[in-house]
């Protein structure tokens, strides 16, 4: 087990976590969580379980990335209301 590659893919997880709660922009959230999702894929490809991965993958960073970015445009933006 390499240490170093894995603390590194834990650290980015808690800063992208800590700033998809932060920001105010809901688009921004949708991308950095779309991130995060493609970290959380490395990181189960990381402890041997490509399956998790590539289903977490394809399901967390592409088509929920998909649905919130049409959710997000359907609704109108704070400077716009």
């Amino acid at each position: 087990m390499i240490w170093g590659p894995d603390l590194f893919i834990l650290a980015i997880l808690v800063v992208l976590a800590i700033a998809a709660v932060i920001s105010r922009d809901l688009l921004v959230a949708t991308v950095i969580f779309s991130g995060y999702s493609l970290l959380m894929a490395l990181a189960y490809v990381q402890l041997n379980s490509p399956d998790v991965g590539f289903t977490e993958a394809a399901v967390g960073a592409g088509v929920t990335t998909v649905l919130f970015i049409l959710a997000i445009s359907r609704t109108a933006r704070m400077e716009e209301a």
